[in-house]
């Protein structure tokens, strides 16, 4: 890898905003790869529809076709999909990979883009893919960790750990088959059950609200900065991009915030906006077709070379530059 390609981006923290219900629903975007897509890609007719309790399917890996010389795109998905797969791969992020030897739980989200590259011949387990109305009525689920951060949405798993996922995906797999006339509320027990058997693999999260007037303050900046990610429309735009925003917003004087994210994080305000910025800014150039200035203006910039400064005197790359090898 070039040293152009080799970009960092500093993540604040890892939890992921979304977007309601509503505005979900309108991004029928170029970069959006939904159902059809998918089951053309695997040389399937699309799963009947299920009225008014969303789309859920599940395939052996082995059934399907993969292709390993297909060209990354970083798009985002219809759908969620989780995963049970061995072999060698590599799960490729807008700002990060993450490469399995072995067998490996996937939790993927349609808010992040995300490029899946196979890199063994051989590829064994099961694939789950359903909509966000399968559970609408029940749970929110977006909001469980490992929708939510690819740190959160990879898990390799030992051979203690591999048969109670293993079994639980040839559950679904059986009742999926069935005739049992509640299947479908069976079959979303079966796949929350697995989800919390996932999320209990995870070190507990300790929140760190009560520790200090620093922590606290920090927290609240990094869900304000957070809240206004993930970028996914055009007329998007960031509202709060300078540290006098923030410390009106959280009733703080903007010197006390600065010293306050200082002591909790080593960085400054600004410091921690721009790399938010800067991380976001990635995404947008890899996953969407828009025109820099688009991209500039989603992000806050009046004038889109003002954002080809601030993304090239962080990079070394202009944003034309970084989308074309990305794209290579």
């Amino acid at each position: 890898m070039s040293a152009g390609r080799k970009i960092f981006f500093w993540a604040v923290f890892l939890e992921c905003s979304f977007m309601p219900n509503l505005i979900f629903v309108l991004l029928l975007m170029a970069a959006l790869f939904g159902l059809q897509a998918f089951y053309q890609r695997i040389d399937q007719a699309i799963a009947p529809a299920m009225n008014d309790v969303g789309h859920f399917n599940i395939f052996r890996i082995e059934d399907i076709p993969l292709s390993h010389s297909r060209k990354p795109a970083y798009n985002k998905r219809s759908f969620f999909k989780v995963s049970l797969i061995t072999g060698h791969n590599k799960l490729h992020y807008a700002d990060t990979s993450i490469e399995v030897n072995g067998t490996a739980l996937v939790f993927t989200n349609p808010t992040i883009p995300y490029f899946w590259e196979m890199i063994s011949e051989k590829q064994a387990g099961y694939m789950c893919i359903f909509t966000e109305p399968f559970f609408s009525r029940f749970v929110n689920i977006k909001d469980y960790t490992v929708f939510q951060s690819p740190d959160m949405a990879v898990m390799v798993l030992n051979k203690k750990q591999l048969p109670v996922f293993r079994n639980l995906f040839v559950k679904m797999t059986n009742e999926l088959q069935g005739i049992y006339i509640h299947k479908y509320d069976l079959l979303r027990n079966l796949l929350m059950e697995l989800i919390h058997e996932a999320q209990k693999l995870q070190p507990a999260i300790t929140h760190p609200a009560g520790s200090n007037a620093s922590e606290r303050i920090a927290v609240m900046f990094a869900e304000l900065l957070e809240r206004q990610f993930p970028i996914e429309l055009q007329y998007q735009v960031m509202k709060l991009t300078s540290p006098a925003a923030f410390a009106q917003q959280l009733h703080v004087h903007v010197n006390h915030l600065n010293k306050a994210l200082k002591e909790a994080t080593g960085q400054t305000t600004s410091q921690l906006i721009n790399g938010r910025i800067l991380q976001e800014a990635g995404i947008l150039l890899k996953s969407t077709n828009w025109t820099i200035a688009e991209v500039a203006f989603s992000l806050g910039f009046e004038e889109s070379n003002h954002f080809s400064a601030f993304f090239k005197s962080r990079t070394n790359l202009t944003p034309n530059q970084f989308r074309k090898l990305n794209a290579d």
